[in-house]
């Protein structure tokens, strides 16, 4: 077999992995969104979140529970169109489908047209995310990056750097500022953030 060939399966494998980590909208109750706006890919920036409220979630009926509950204060309480991150982790390792790649989200003002937004479910000030809800994120960057829906060259932020907010808590900022790709700064080009 060539090297192209053992490269494109292993990739195959790494997509079905990766599918039977995510949970469907479907499997987690969501509601439909009153609109979808998609944009242009690859994303040049990743924007990583802490929910704070809900609590962290270990278990999947907890977990769509959370998903349930973080959607319904976006949609009904703010009027988003969705839920507004792109996914979820939930305490489990599951990876919980929000808007989805290249999906207009609302997450982080001058980003959400650009950026892949992950929320870990749960408080991260003080306490760091399990491994493997911090694995689950970073298999998902690594899927979103073999598929071309996040540029290789992507810019990894908390949302802390682009909004002022505790988010995503000091504890998982800490820990995502040693990550591959983690930009210390937002960045400064205006261009590239309106």
């Amino acid at each position: 077999m060539t090297a192209l060939g053992l490269v494109l399966l292993s990739m195959m494998g790494f997509s079905q992995q990766m599918k039977s980590g995510m949970v469907t909208r479907d499997e987690w109750g969501a509601r439909s969104p009153t609109l979808v706006e998609h944009f242009k890919g690859p994303a040049p920036f990743v924007i990583i979140h802490h929910s704070y409220q809900p609590a962290a979630c270990y278990t999947n009926e907890d977990c769509r529970k959370a998903m349930r509950s973080m959607q319904d204060y976006h949609q009904l309480t703010h009027g988003w169109n969705d839920i507004g991150y792109s996914f979820a982790i939930g305490g489990d390792g599951m990876i919980y489908i929000g808007r989805g790649f290249n999906v207009i989200g609302a997450h982080a003002p001058k980003y959400n047209d650009k950026s892949v937004g992950i929320c870990l479910i749960g408080d991260w000030r003080s306490e760091l995310p399990p491994p493997q809800m911090l694995k689950a994120a970073k298999d998902l960057i690594d899927f979103g990056v073999a598929k071309g829906f996040i540029d290789p060259d992507f810019k990894l932020m908390g949302h802390r750097q682009v909004r002022d907010t505790e988010c995503p808590g000091n504890r998982l900022f800490n820990e995502i500022s040693t990550w591959q790709h983690f930009s210390p700064t937002a960045n400064s080009t205006e261009n590239e953030i309106k």
